[in-house]
């Protein structure tokens, strides 16, 4: 299966990168491929709303950025892991840019599951990004949802549940 992750934190050795990597080395143990996508690291653009993707060029973006590296990858995936600090009860905004941004192409054909991880330095922040996920990804996209996995303060890193993650990438 080809997994893509979009880690939307804009902190290299921060907890959701320490989150993505205990999921990948799970994944890593059987034969699936993974790509992983550090949003916050690549120049990607808000939607400009302009509509060129859908009346002018049958899918392509207008815009000549990283999210045709994006694009490229989200065809081939099966399945979509986003990862994500939690900033202001939803998923950081250069990570929301390339969800956006992902309208052009409309539902990529192979896509069939998602997941959800999310960091944060407090409880009960997740509703917003949960509530996205949900409604975008699981409700309009139909993809399988294979879980959501949050945590906060010590949680995000601690053992069990890095562990946790990794059983997560083990089980696909």
């Amino acid at each position: 299966m080809e997994i893509l992750v979009l880690n939307g934190s804009p902190r290299a050795k921060g907890n959701t990168a320490a989150m993505v990597s205990a999921f990948v080395e799970g994944i890593n143990k059987n034969a699936h491929q993974v790509t992983v996508l550090n949003v916050c690291e690549m120049k990607i653009s808000g939607c400009l709303g302009c509509e060129h993707c859908h009346n002018r060029s049958g899918g392509e973006c207008i815009q000549k950025d990283d999210m045709h590296t994006v694009y490229t990858a989200l065809k081939k995936a099966e399945m979509l892991v986003i990862a994500s600090p939690i900033y202001y009860f939803g998923l950081t905004g250069q990570l929301q840019c390339a969800i956006h941004r992902t309208y052009a192409i409309g539902i990529p054909r192979n896509l069939k599951k998602a997941m959800l991880i999310l960091s944060s330095g407090s409880d009960d922040v997740y509703q917003g990004a949960v509530y996205e996920y949900k409604e975008s990804f699981i409700g309009y996209m139909g993809l399988q949802d294979m879980g959501i996995y949050q945590a906060y303060g010590a949680k995000n890193r601690s053992k069990s549940f890095l562990d946790e993650l990794k059983e997560a990438g083990r089980s696909l």
